[in-house]
């Protein structure tokens, strides 16, 4: 498909990635609820917690699957307005809440990564039992990755009720985005993941004493480092480098077999000049590369009386006519 760029513009006094970023992430509110909590179990002996909501007319045959971005959550603005304009267009919508990061910790050492698509693959057949002739997916961020890497996985393979997916501010590299994102301009991000990141492992060193150990947490500045320390060895990974090659989806694009929008705005402050597949996307007859000029990270801040934002309206438009 061709790669484009769509004639998204900033409101005015949001201009560039940061603030774009950091409105729709800190400033942002949303009047809209999940209207339920789902938990199912893992072959592992542990659990995922799903937050469905549904359109008034309960008779809907298609349902969205959204995946949230690194410490995020289906509580998260971006995944709660996503969640109100499918569920206005008369979707249901399951919003995927990832290891451990539903308020509840999960059982097992290992968590949630870049690359675990079982996880996905385990939610996306439970919708299917639940008899949804239509399922589409949205990611945001890892979650973008993780939707697309997923889709590459199965190519020719995937379910035809399978019928479309969008990634939104998605690190196709993801050795290259984690460098971009310990730069000194991303300081603030790092240091709000890292935090995070950081309680999450003493929860599991009190859970698992004799797997992980608290001690180098304080060592650690960077995500690359987080990654090298913790998320690699704890998920079978030879390290950071190996993690990031074996997890992220670029290589696995072209074999996505169905309509499929990449949507990374230029001035994404996490994103490098290789999370913009122009190559692949030009030459791929089912994936759609748009580059806006603006919209930051998981940002594409825009008012109108419906309090949706532009990413919303245009993940919707692509899904609905996929």
């Amino acid at each position: 498909m061709p790669v484009r760029t769509p004639s998204y513009t900033a409101p005015t006094g949001l201009n560039g990635g940061h603030r774009q970023t950091l409105y729709a992430s800190l400033i942002r509110r949303i009047d809209f609820a999940y209207d339920r909590r789902e938990r199912i179990t893992t072959p592992d002996d542990d659990f995922l917690d799903l937050d469905w909501a549904m359109p008034d007319d309960t008779s809907a045959q298609r349902v969205a699957v959204l995946t949230h971005g690194l410490e995020g959550s289906a509580h998260r603005g971006y995944m709660r307005g996503m969640a109100r304009a499918f569920v206005r267009r008369t979707w249901d919508v399951c919003a995927l809440n990832l290891r451990g990061c539903s308020g509840t910790p999960n059982r097992q050492v290992a968590t949630y990564h870049s690359g675990k698509t079982d996880d996905l693959a385990r939610v996306v057949n439970h919708v299917l039992d639940e008899g949804y002739t239509s399922v589409v997916l949205v990611g945001f961020s890892l979650g973008g990755n993780l939707t697309l890497k997923y889709l590459g996985e199965r190519g020719p393979r995937v379910d035809d009720r399978i019928q479309g997916a969008v990634a939104l501010s998605a690190p196709v590299d993801l050795s290259a985005s984690a460098d971009q994102i310990d730069r000194w301009s991303n300081w603030h991000y790092t240091q709000y993941f890292l935090h995070s990141l950081r309680q999450k492992m003493r929860v599991k060193a009190q859970q698992h004493p004799d797997r992980v150990s608290a001690r180098r947490l304080w060592r650690i500045q960077t995500l690359r480092g987080f990654d090298d320390a913790y998320t690699a060895p704890l998920h079978g990974f030879n390290g950071a480098d190996d993690y990031y090659r074996r997890a992220s989806s670029k290589p696995l694009l072209s074999e996505i077999t169905i309509p499929t929008l990449l949507l990374n705005a230029a001035n994404d402050p996490f994103l490098p000049p290789s999370c913009y597949p122009d190559a692949i996307a030009r030459d791929h007859s089912q994936l759609t590369l748009e580059v806006p000029r603006s919209g930051g990270h998981v940002g594409f801040v825009s008012f109108d009386d419906t309090g949706e934002y532009w990413s919303e309206h245009r993940a919707t438009s692509f899904l609905s006519s996929s």
